[in-house]
């Protein structure tokens, strides 16, 4: 029986890109005006690509990116939040039918993550939220949240399902605590060949759900 559903944010309930491109501007020319000379131009483009869908310590170490990049991008980004509102994908109704608790964990900027958490009006779905914020001292990961929710909420991988669409992150962690995994394959999103299930909506999610708990009930 699958008690708790363990979720990711962005491009797993929301498009990353949904806030514009104009909002990460600023960041990014922060990094630029800091690069010079160490990273590419074409190499740039691609880690800024990469900041939709990867947390920005995770770009800067996978492109080579200089300390003082990192700390400008880092610096510009705890500014920038969502003001306005944000629908996220079409199917969030969903959430509220799944019988499970559910818990969401974001990685990135406290700041933002938050602010976009307050622009879907998230926070009376879930029973907790934890963001896995960049730069936070005692910071946990994506892995140290999972099992403290595992912890504190007496749970055992078996009971949950980790739902996100990022083989490096909350696919990944889900996979060395044992808990299987459901990818959410959302428009551009890689196909992530090890997560146990895929998906394409919540209504899918729903569907799986009640096929795995009719699965482990007790018969007579």
């Amino acid at each position: 029986m699958k008690k708790a559903l363990i979720f990711d944010l962005d491009n797993c309930l929301a498009a990353a890109n949904e806030v514009g491109d104009a909002l990460f501007e600023p960041a990014f020319e922060a990094m630029r005006q800091a690069n010079h000379g160490t990273v590419a131009e074409e190499v740039l483009r691609q880690a800024f690509a990469d900041v939709w869908r990867h947390p920005l310590d995770w770009v800067a170490a996978r492109h080579g990116f200089s300390a003082a990049m990192l700390a400008a991008g880092s610096q510009a980004f705890q500014t920038i939040e969502v003001t306005g509102r944000m629908v996220g994908y079409g199917d969030l109704a969903s959430l509220a039918e799944l019988p499970a608790d559910k818990f969401l964990v974001t990685s990135g900027f406290r700041r933002l993550q938050e602010s976009k958490i307050r622009a879907l009006q998230l926070e009376p779905l879930f029973t907790a939220i934890f963001v896995d914020a960049i730069g936070e001292p005692g910071r946990l990961g994506k892995l140290g949240l999972f099992q403290k929710i595992l912890a504190d909420y007496r749970l055992i991988p078996e009971e949950v399902l980790v739902v996100g669409d990022n083989a490096d992150s909350e696919l990944a962690a889900g996979q060395r605590l044992g808990i299987a995994t459901v990818q959410t394959l959302r428009p551009g999103v890689p196909l992530a060949s090890k997560a146990t299930f895929h998906i394409h909506s919540l209504t899918g999610l729903k569907q799986l759900l009640k096929r795995l708990n009719e699965y482990t009930q007790p018969t007579g």
